[in-house]
């Protein structure tokens, strides 16, 4: 504990357990470390993973020995997907000092850290009390070293219970390397002669540009080069999405890479791909530049032409500063305005399009998505912490970006369902002072929904707004489009969650956190409006609003029917 906090663990995220005693009877008296605790190891991941992507500090974890180890997976592989900085501890029952067939321990012939070793950087077992300092420190330099990434430390309960150990203690100043990356001069030049010479270049970004901190180094690169920017798979909105430049989502379809792109630079971001067999070409014919520190992501499915392997933040003042040297300021003026002017009529025509076919799904009963995103957009803070866990959600709206009156975009690549609740407690804990919403779908609250605790328990006053539409909508659109029986019939299997139908506000009110129901569009402005207001006041709350499903199948409420009540041959 005392390392922890030296190496500047705010919070200690946690659900308790027995084999780790030696830990928590630490904790009671190291001021400075709050304990924060979930009631299921899932939602104690997810509130770290929010809490380091919004403070961008490691976040610090405890769970139990193997069992809450296992059940930590699901969250844990959202983390590792994303490179999120946690550093995750746990108690070990030892299986190979005599017994190996221990009760809460590994089984026989296998290893506590095997568990979740895909899900980390890389996990360690701990078993003499004097090294627990020294690996500790290690776990939050592999942790928070780029690329970031969850690692794992399970401690032995007979080293955390050892009385009387002494070890040194280091400040993180003396063991926490950070460093900024510089591109190659070459390959520097190389990179701003193609970008200069570029009929039609790219900009594909990615959360290296938020993690550099380097989001106002690519407005104002995209600026000065006159560059459309797209979005690569990403958690944070690194472009302003309400930019004129901004193209949206990376897509083959897109009408400016049906255009004709010759040179994509992806900027802090991933490879193209991730179908397991694509149906056609993820990226044109085009030269790709790459940029970041990342290289394990760099050209895993599709080749790479030059790479700056370097700090985004870097290579984008290095790539600026090369172009300036190249063209004169009116050389490079107008071939900014002339890209500029291109990428600017189709993201004004593709954005009053949007906006045209929104307008008219406003006012239908049950709400619409989109007006229910509207609603939202224009009610919340302009600078909102908006944690997002709704894949069919409409979010068109939001003025998502990284400055003054843009709301702050947080969100998942993993798609690993349970995440939303928890993320949005560790994001409050991180940023107490900016107002954080948690827009979140009906599936996904029936995962994490023990997380309502965690925010009455300790005074985490979040807004949670449920999107409820009674359905696996995300699957049930894939049922739909296999095009098999489950289509032709509209018997979606699974895919109903009515009947009986789940009452969230109660759910939340039985935890200690006050709510309301929305059922028509005219409510939903002003039941937001009391939830902001108790949230001001220190209250969480939540708001379930009862929307559409949309898409393919969307009128179905099939489900398959039994009763094992009726079957009983005896009334017992």
């Amino acid at each position: 504990m005392a390392q922890a906090k030296a190496a500047g663990a705010e919070y200690l995220f946690t659900n308790p357990g027995s084999f780790e005693v030696g830990l928590f009877d630490a904790q009671i008296d190291t001021p400075g470390v709050q304990l924060i605790m979930g009631l299921h190891e899932g939602i104690v991941i997810s509130m770290a993973d929010g809490y380091h992507r919004v403070s961008g500090k490691p976040a610090f974890v405890n769970v139990h020995v193997i069992a809450g180890t296992a059940q930590a997976a699901g969250q844990l592989y959202n983390a590792s997907r994303d490179g999120s900085a946690l550093v995750i501890t746990a108690g070990l029952n030892d299986n190979e000092q005599w017994s190996d067939e221990v009760g809460l321990a590994p089984r026989p012939g296998y290893d506590q850290k095997e568990v979740n070793r895909q899900f980390t950087k890389i996990s360690w077992e701990a078993r003499k009390a004097d090294s627990l300092p020294l690996m500790l420190r290690r776990a939050f330099k592999v942790a928070a070293t780029e690329p970031g990434g969850p690692v794992y430390l399970a401690m032995a309960h007979h080293a955390l219970e050892t009385k009387g150990v002494r070890a040194q203690i280091l400040p993180a100043e003396r063991f926490m390397i950070r460093a900024r990356v510089r591109p190659s001069k070459a390959a520097v030049e190389e990179a701003a002669r193609l970008l200069v010479e570029a009929r039609r270049p790219l900009l594909v970004v990615g959360d290296e540009v938020w993690k550099s901190g380097a989001q106002a180094d690519l407005v104002a690169f995209s600026e000065a080069l006159g560059l459309g920017v797209a979005g690569g798979l990403q958690g944070f909105a690194n472009f302003p999405a309400h930019h004129a430049h901004n193209l949206g989502g990376f897509s083959m379809g897109s009408e400016f890479v049906k255009r004709g792109v010759d040179l994509i630079v992806v900027v802090g971001a991933r490879d193209f791909g991730g179908k397991v067999v694509p149906g056609g070409p993820e990226v044109p014919d085009a030269r790709i530049v790459r940029i970041g520190i990342d290289t394990s992501n760099m050209g895993r499915n599709y080749p790479t032409d030059l790479a700056l392997v370097a700090d985004v933040k870097e290579a984008l003042a290095d790539l600026r500063a090369a172009i300036g040297g190249m063209l004169t300021k009116d050389r490079l003026t107008s071939i900014a305005a002339s890209r500029s002017d291109e990428v600017r009529a189709i993201t004004s025509a593709m954005r009053a399009k949007t906006r045209a076919v929104a307008e008219k799904n406003f006012g239908r009963k049950p709400i619409h998505p989109d007006e229910l995103g509207a609603v939202m957009a224009r009610t919340i803070d302009p600078d909102a912490i908006v944690v997002m866990e709704n894949l069919t959600g409409r979010h068109d709206a939001f003025n998502f970006g990284f400055r003054e009156n843009e709301q702050m975009r947080v969100a998942n690549t993993g798609a690993s369902l349970g995440w939303g609740i928890g993320a949005a407690i560790g994001a409050k804990l991180a940023a107490p002072d900016r107002q954080v919403v948690c827009s979140i779908g009906d599936g996904s609250v029936m995962y994490s929904a023990s997380g309502f605790w965690t925010q009455a328990r300790f005074g985490v006053p979040v807004l949670t707004v449920v999107w409820n539409n009674y359905n696996y909508q995300t699957v049930r659109l894939a049922y739909y489009n296999y095009k098999r029986k489950m289509a032709a019939t509209g018997h979606y299997a699974g895919m109903y969650l009515g009947d009986p139908e789940i009452d969230f506000v109660k759910l939340a009110g039985s935890q200690g956190v006050g709510g309301e129901k929305v059922t028509a569009g005219d409510q939903i402005a002003p039941a937001l409006k009391r939830g902001i207001a108790a949230t001001r006041e220190g209250r969480p709350y939540l708001v379930e609003v009862v929307i559409a499903r949309y898409g393919g199948g969307a009128e179905s409420t099939w489900h398959q029917k039994f009763n094992l009540a009726e079957r009983r041959k005896r009334r017992v």
